[in-house]
């Protein structure tokens, strides 16, 4: 029978690769980072639900995921919140890709 490793055998970069590429793994949040890295600025969420084909709980739904990655930070300015690409957390999850895509 084959070996299997446990979770916490795996490489550091492994695990947080297999965290950024599960919060990127919807159409809508690729949408939002796309979006906000092209950009280079901030958006306010109401402007990402006039673009997208979801309400804004959804949205929010979303948006809290890639937070929690760490790609994306919100700024609240009452009563908004504006969303900026988290560019030292984008430019390492882009290495992380492109390494293991090698």
């Amino acid at each position: 029978m084959p070996q299997t490793l446990s979770k916490t055998e795996f490489d550091a970069d492994v695990l947080e690769l297999a965290q950024l590429t599960k919060a990127m793994s919807h159409p809508v949040r690729i949408f939002i980072l796309k979006k906000l890295a092209h950009m280079n600025a901030c958006c306010y969420s109401g402007d990402l639900v006039e673009e997208l084909p979801i309400g804004r709980s959804t949205l929010s739904q979303h948006l809290k995921e890639l937070k929690y990655a760490g790609l994306i930070q919100g700024e609240v300015e009452p009563p908004f919140i504006k969303y900026c690409i988290n560019h030292d957390n984008w430019e390492k999850a882009k290495k992380l890709m492109a390494d293991f895509l090698k």
